[in-house]
C-alpha cells in the first residue's frame, strides 16, 4: 500500500512539480487519530517555496486522487501533516496477508539486486570481546539483517590488523607472563595487557613446551599464539550470539596485495599529496577538511588514514551499492578524513554510510563497573551472555538508538517479568501459542474471513498495528534504527495483552472465536518476525 501511496504522489507531482524537489517519506504516526501514514513533505517544502506548509499540504491534498475503497480520507494537520487513513476492509486484509506470508512477512524487493556490505566489530585481536564490542556487533548484525529484509544481499564483513606496535606489546606481555611461570622475577609493564587471559595463553605455552622458550623461542612465537588463541575466542564468542560474517579482512593484506602504494600512487600523481619534514601529508585542507595531515609518519609507519582509504577502495571495487560501516564514538572525529580522501580519488562516498555507537555502561546493583582492556578491568561480551542469557542480550543492545549512551540493567535483564522487556514479549508469543493449542483441543479453527467477526475497538487497534509492521521494517532499515523495532513490538504486545483482557476467545460465540483466533495467529507471526530481525528466539512454551 505503501507503493499505491507513492503513486498517488508521484502523479500529484505532474501537476506540481516542487514535489520532486524532496524525497517523499512516510511514517506510522504516533496517534491512532492521525490515520494510518503520515507524510512531511509540505514542511519541506516551506523553505524553498517561502509558503506556509500548512497551505503546501492543502495543496498537494487536493491534487491526491485515491481510490475510496482503500482510503477512508487524506487531510491535513498543523503544522503541515499530510495524514492517510485507509478503510477498514483494506485494513482488514491484513490477517491473510500475515499468514499468507507467514516468515516472509515485513520483507519487501525495494532494493533486489542491489549489494550491501556492513563492516562491524573489526575489533583487533589483543583481547576478548567486551560489552562495548557486544553493542558494535549486536547493532551490525541487526542493521544488515535489516537491509535483508529490504531486498539487499548483503555481506557481513569483520577488517583487523594483526600487526604494528599493539601486536608487539601483545606477545610481548604474553612472553613476560610465561617467564614469570617459570619462576623469573620480571616486573610487568604498566602498558602491557595484563588481563587473566594472557596469563591462560602463557600457560598453554608453558605446557606444550616447558622451559625451552626461555632462551630460544622461536621468533614471532607469542604474538602468532597469542593472535590465534583470541582469534578463536572471538569468533567463539560471536557464533555464541548468532554472528557469522562472510569475510575476514586483513589490514596487511593491503599492504602485500600492492593496493597502499597504488593509493599512493593516486595520490602523488593527482597532486593530492606532497612530502614534508620526512612525512607524506594528505592536502585534506583542499578537500574541504581543517587541515592536511599525515598519512606516512618520518618513520616509515602509515598513520591510520592511509589503509582505511585502501580499505574502503576494495569495497568500491567489489561494485557494492551501499556501504555501511559501524565505528565506536573513537572514530567520530576521524572518519571524515578517510571519506574526504576516497572522495579524491573519484569514488562515490555517498555510497557510504558512517555509523557512530555510543559506550554501554553495565550497572550492577547500583554500581557501574569500569572497564579498561589492559588492565582488565572490563566485563567480557562471554560474561554477559553467561549473566544474562543471549536472547536478552541481543534485545537490550537493540532497545535504544545507537547515537545514544546505553545503561544496561543486568537485574532487569534477568527478570523473569513483565518489567523484563524480553520477557514481555516472549510470554506474548508463547501466550498466543498456549492459546492456540486449547484451540485445537476444543476444534476451534480459523476464519476464513476474520474481518467479518472483529469490530471491537481493541481489534482493530490490533489490525492497524500489525498493518504498520512492513513499513516500519522498511523505515528502520532504510535509516538504520534498529530500535524502531523494538519500540513496535513492545507497542504490539500491550495492545495484544489489552485485546485478549477485553475480547474473550475460548468460549466466545464460535465465529467471533475463530475470527478472534485468526487474529491472535496473526500477532503472533509478526512478533516471531520482528524477534527474527533482532536475532531473538520466540519460544511457544515459557
Amino acid at each position: 500500500m505503501r507503493s499505491y501511496v507513492q503513486l498517488l504522489f508521484d502523479v500529484a507531482a505532474e501537476k506540481l512539480p516542487y514535489l520532486n524537489e524532496v524525497p517523499v517519506f512516510f511514517d506510522n504516526p504516533k496517534q491512532e487519530s492521525h490515520g494510518d501514514l503520515a507524510c512531511n513533505a509540505a514542511m519541506m517544502l516551506a523553505k524553498n517555496l517561502k509558503r506556509r506548509p500548512l497551505d503546501i499540504a492543502n495543496e498537494i491534498v487536493n491534487e491526491l486522487k485515491f481510490d475510496s475503497s482503500l482510503i477512508e480520507k487524506i487531510e491535513v494537520a498543523p503544522p503541515g501533516f499530510i495524514n492517510i487513513k485507509f478503510t477498514h476492509g483494506y485494513i482488514s486484509g491484513i490477517i491473510n496477508t500475515v499468514l499468507n506470508k507467514s516468515d516472509s512477512f515485513g520483507k519487501s524487493d525495494l532494493h533486489s539486486g542491489k549489494k550491501a556490505i556492513v563492516e562491524f566489530v573489526s575489533a583487533n585481536p589483543t583481547g576478548p570481546l567486551t560489552v562495548g564490542h557486544g553493542r558494535n556487533a549486536v547493532s551490525g548484525d541487526t542493521i544488515a539483517s535489516l537491509l535483508e529484509w529490504i531486498g539487499y544481499s548483503v555481506d557481513r564483513e569483520y577488517y583487523f590488523n594483526n600487526a604494528g606496535r599493539q601486536m608487539r606489546v601483545l606477545g610481548d606481555s604474553v612472553k613476560f607472563r610465561y617467564l614469570q611461570l617459570l619462576g623469573e622475577q620480571i616486573e610487568f609493564p604498566e602498558d602491557h595487557y595484563q588481563g587473566e587471559y594472557i596469563t591462560d595463553i602463557a600457560r598453554k605455552l608453558h605446557e606444550q613446551y616447558g622451559d625451552t622458550l626461555r632462551e630460544n623461542a622461536p621468533a614471532d612465537l607469542f604474538k602468532d599464539t597469542a593472535e590465534k588463541e583470541i582469534f578463536a575466542d572471538i569468533e567463539k564468542t560471536l557464533k555464541s550470539i548468532g554472528i557469522v560474517f562472510q569475510t575476514y579482512y586483513n589490514e596487511n593484506s593491503l599492504y602485500a596485495d600492492g593496493k597502499i602504494d597504488d593509493v599512493l600512487k593516486q595520490f602523488k600523481d593527482n597532486n593530492l599529496s606532497y612530502e614534508s619534514d620526512g612525512a607524506t601529508w594528505l592536502r585534506l585542507s583542499e578537500m574541504g577538511q581543517d587541515a592536511d595531515k599525515v598519512i606516512i609518519k618520518s618513520t616509515g609507519e602509515p598513520t591510520y588514514r592511509l589503509p582505511d582509504i585502501a580499505y574502503h577502495t576494495t569495497k568500491f571495487n567489489r561494485e557494492y551499492d551501499l556501504i555501511v560501516d559501524l565505528f565506536g564514538s573513537d572514530h567520530n572525529a576521524t572518519y571524515t578524513d578517510v571519506l574526504a580522501g576516497l572522495k579524491a580519488l573519484g569514488h562515490d562516498t555517498d555510497k557510504i554510510k558512517v555509523l557512530i555507537h555510543q559506550f554501554v555502561t553495565i550497572m550492577q546493583g547500583k554500581e557501574i563497573v569500569k572497564m579498561s582492556t589492559r588492565k582488565a578491568n572490563f566485563i567480557t561480551l562471554d560474561e554477559l551472555i553467561a549473566e544474562t542469557g543471549r536472547d536478552a542480550v541481543r534485545y537490550f543492545f537493540n532497545m535504544r538508538s545507537i547515537t545514544t549512551h546505553l545503561n544496561f540493567d543486568l537485574e532487569i535483564a534477568k527478570k523473569q517479568t513483565d518489567e523484563n522487556p524480553v520477557f514481555y514479549l516472549q510470554y506474548a508469543h508463547a501466550r498466543i501459542s498456549s492459546i492456540m493449542r486449547m484451540a485445537e483441543e476444543q476444534k476451534i479453527g480459523f476464519s476464513d474471513n476474520p474481518a467479518d467477526g472483529l469490530s471491537h475497538e481493541d481489534e482493530i487497534r490490533l489490525l492497524r498495528k500489525l498493518w504498520q509492521f512492513e513499513n516500519e521494517v522498511l523505515i528502520a532499515a532504510e535509516n538504520f534504527e534498529p530500535q524502531r523495532i523494538t519500540v513496535y513490538l513492545e507497542e504490539l504486545a500491550a495492545m495484544f495483552h489489552r485485546f485478549y483482557t477485553s475480547c474473550r476467545i475460548i468460549g466466545s460465540e464460535k465465529a467471533v472465536a475463530e475470527a478472534r483466533l485468526t487474529l491472535s495467529a496473526a500477532v503472533r507471526q509478526t512478533i516471531k518476525n520482528g524477534l527474527s530481525i533482532l536475532g531473538v528466539s520466540a519460544p511457544e512454551r515459557m
